[in-house]
């Protein structure tokens, strides 16, 4: 075979005939991408919010701004140490009413999503009112359940209602997206609806379940401390919303954006909580948990 022949041959087979030719560069292993990936992840936020700080603080001192209009990051962080024995009871009494509702949204949701799915004619019933509590301000109903409820129970309500619908559209959207393909294998082989039901619609529901309650996390947290400021603003509560209220009446506006700190870090440990248990639920075999290449 001639050299120009053995080079044609080589470069259709795709094997280089000489040493001239660049070898393309090995691609990174995928658990180095990954580790990678999750080191942005944790590393732009953290160094985003650093640098939100640090102008902050720059700022107010630069301008000396009193504490009373605008407190510097450092004053108030020292308020939540200085204060922690009155906001720490307060941030125990909102997340408990957050976990409640939560709670109750969460069983709710579910089983009234399951009635739906086997019933139309419950669902053509009650479906329309599921969206009426979900369209109607929670800070406009909150007032109202003042007047006819005690004011734990009232701000218990007002986390229901702001979770609830989540929980239910996404779990009735999950129950009703089955497989037609399945749903005739299971008939075919003389399924009940009891074994359709746990064998197939909750599992294959499963990843749109626990959207809905991720969602609904954050959410009960909200209606909570929506409920707990029209209740603040009556005089009564002792929550964090509470407590924001009443430093506002004080001026004492360090321990204002303390509590509010802590309502933040709340609902961030309450969203990537609720992600973990996503993620160990569907890691194995959800397409949305799997591991992605890159």
């Amino acid at each position: 075979m001639s050299p120009d022949a053995s080079s044609a041959h080589s470069r259709e087979s795709g094997n280089p005939a000489t040493g001239d030719q660049a070898y393309p560069a090995p691609p990174l292993s995928r658990g180095r991408a990954a580790t990678r990936e999750g080191a942005l992840r944790i590393a732009l936020p953290i160094a985003i919010l650093a640098l939100g700080l640090l102008i902050w603080e720059a700022a107010v001192r630069f301008w000396e701004i009193p504490p009373y209009v605008l407190p510097a990051p450092g004053l108030v962080l020292r308020t939540v140490v200085t204060d922690w024995s009155v906001l720490s009871q307060s941030l125990l009494v909102t997340l408990t009413t957050t976990f409640e509702g939560f709670l109750l949204a969460s069983v709710g949701g579910v089983a009234l999503a399951v009635l739906f799915n086997q019933s139309r004619f419950i669902e053509y019933s009650l479906y329309p009112y599921a969206v009426i509590l979900q369209v109607t301000p929670v800070i406009a109903i909150a007032p109202l359940l003042l007047v006819y409820l005690q004011q734990p129970t009232a701000v218990l309500v007002c986390a229901w209602i702001v979770a609830f619908f989540p929980v239910l559209a996404n779990t009735t959207l999950g129950l009703n997206s089955v497989d037609r393909n399945l749903s005739d294998l299971f008939a075919l082989y003389g399924a009940s609806r009891r074994e359709v039901l746990w064998n197939l619609k909750l599992p294959s529901a499963l990843p749109y379940m626990l959207g809905g309650l991720r969602i609904a996390g954050g959410l009960s947290l909200v209606g909570a401390v929506a409920a707990e400021i029209a209740a603040g603003s009556a005089g009564a509560g002792s929550g964090l919303a509470f407590r924001i209220i009443e430093s506002e009446y004080r001026l004492n506006i360090p321990r204002m954006f303390a509590a509010l700190l802590l309502l933040s870090v709340a609902g961030i440990v309450i969203f990537y909580l609720l992600a973990l248990i996503n993620h160990l639920a569907l890691r194995r075999w959800h397409e949305s948990a799997l591991a992605r290449e890159r």
